[in-house]
């Protein structure tokens, strides 16, 4: 799976974490930074990830709050997650197709598991949640 990375500066080292479990997994991996822990600005780097994506993303940023509105107002279903049921849930109801996590929130081995649950769920394709996506596209 094409899976676009990006995070801003409080983000920078689970990025690249990520990065290395996207490849141990055996995805392709576009980053889209930053690259350091220097500041930037998160709806930048959102914006990036957003207009690359091809299949999905993943977004991190100090607390996933930031990074989450970013990629919604840009027209993605982007979903804030902190455990394993919410990662699964976002996928099999929601279709989210950006994954958002907070740096500061979780630990490395918690965020190693909420992305893979991410990764290895698909959308239910039931008609209720297929009907509130198509809403949501409308809002």
């Amino acid at each position: 799976m094409h899976i676009a990375l990006g995070a801003d500066h409080a983000g920078y080292q689970l990025q690249e974490k990520v990065k290395l479990w996207l490849n141990e997994w055996g995805h392709e991996c576009n980053d889209y930074g930053t690259d350091s822990t220097k500041p930037v600005d998160y709806p930048d780097i959102a914006a990036s990830v957003v207009s690359g994506m091809r299949e999905r993303a993943i977004l991190i940023c100090g607390t996933g709050i930031g990074m989450a509105m970013a990629a919604n107002r840009l027209g993605a279903r982007a979903a804030l997650c902190w455990n394993e049921s919410t990662a699964v849930t976002s996928r099999s109801h929601n279709d989210a197709n950006v994954l958002c996590l907070g740096s500061r929130e979780l630990t490395e081995d918690k965020a190693k598991s909420i992305v893979y649950a991410w990764l290895g769920t698909e959308f239910s394709n039931d008609e209720r949640h297929i009907s509130r996506i198509k809403k949501l596209a409308k809002a």
